[in-house]
């Protein structure tokens, strides 16, 4: 069966950002994509200490507004989540798995964990004065995405506030899951179909010009068994939506178990084609069990044109 989120190859995998197992395909993202205020928690909501992903903005304003979000494994926004940085101030996401904060005033390099876990996010803080615009600019967004992963727009005079940004995608409201003045992460909605789609970027009555990205469907096509030591699998990846070439990256989450062929992280560039357009990866048992591999489009940030 085809899958539209990362596969998570449990003796499965994963492609994107957002989970989803071969074995009971559902889509592990919010209740409502395109209410992000009807986010609350509810009893399904990941504990706190399920917490695995953080996502901050990768630029953020001196002094204004921003907002984070935590994830778990499968990509559910978790509330109560603790978040560290490196100027000492502390938060917890609130119940709909995020938080909104006031950025340090010191500009330069801001360091970022989820308490308890390993790796650290950075972003970068800049001046208002770097940041200041008139008008709603966008700068660079990806020319190609993933229909379920996770994706950036940067620019100048978003909302820090992720509720106050509206970003629509084919007519559809996405979930805006990470925000500041000059960067948003963003979530495509759930019914949005692979190929071309117009976007459309609004904040405190403020129009950005709309552009198009195209957005492709990853479909896994793999045994899901368990490994055996010393067996060779091939996992092929097949993007629909896009007769282009596109770069995959492969990464290995129980080398213990397998290895990843061509290193970890590995990528490969799709066949591109109208008829299939694919890219495989290999896996090499190292012991009897389940492995676990991630596979996610590698998206390239351009600067948008603008649909007539």
């Amino acid at each position: 069966m085809a899958t539209r989120c990362q596969f998570l190859f449990a003796a499965c995998a994963i492609v994107s950002g957002f989970t989803q197992l071969l074995a009971a395909p559902q889509k592990s993202v919010p209740p409502s994509a395109s209410r992000p205020a009807s986010l609350a928690a509810t009893s399904s909501a990941p504990a706190p200490n399920a917490a695995r992903i953080l996502l901050l903005p990768r630029r953020m304003v001196s002094g204004e507004r921003a907002t984070l979000a935590v994830l778990d494994v499968s990509g559910r926004l978790t509330p109560g989540a603790a978040v560290t940085f490196s100027n000492g101030d502390h938060l917890k996401t609130d119940a709909t798995g995020r938080a909104l904060f006031v950025a340090p005033l010191n500009p330069g390099v801001l360091w970022s964990s989820i308490d308890g876990r390993p790796g650290r996010v950075s972003t970068m803080i800049l001046t208002p004065v770097e940041a200041s615009a008139s008008s709603l600019e966008i700068s660079a967004a990806p020319r190609i995405a993933s229909l379920t992963d996770r994706f950036e727009i940067l620019g100048k005079g978003f909302c820090g506030d992720a509720d106050a940004n509206q970003v629509d995608i084919a007519g559809h409201g996405a979930l805006v899951l990470a925000s500041s003045p000059i960067a948003l992460t963003v979530l495509p909605p759930m019914e949005l179909e692979p190929g071309p789609a117009t976007v459309a970027v609004s904040c405190a009555k403020k129009d950005a010009p709309a552009f198009s990205t195209t957005f492709v469907e990853l479909e896994l096509k793999a045994d899901s068994s368990p490994l055996k030591r010393g067996e060779h699998r091939t996992l092929t990846v097949s993007a629909h939506g896009t007769a282009e070439k596109i770069s995959l990256e492969a990464r290995n989450l129980a080398p213990d178990v397998a290895e990843l062929v061509g290193g970890n992280p590995a990528r490969r560039l799709s066949s591109g084609g109208e008829e299939e357009n694919i890219a495989q990866f290999e896996v090499v048992g190292k012991k009897d069990g389940t492995f676990l591999i991630s596979i996610r489009l590698v998206p390239t940030m351009t600067r948008p044109e603008r649909t007539s």
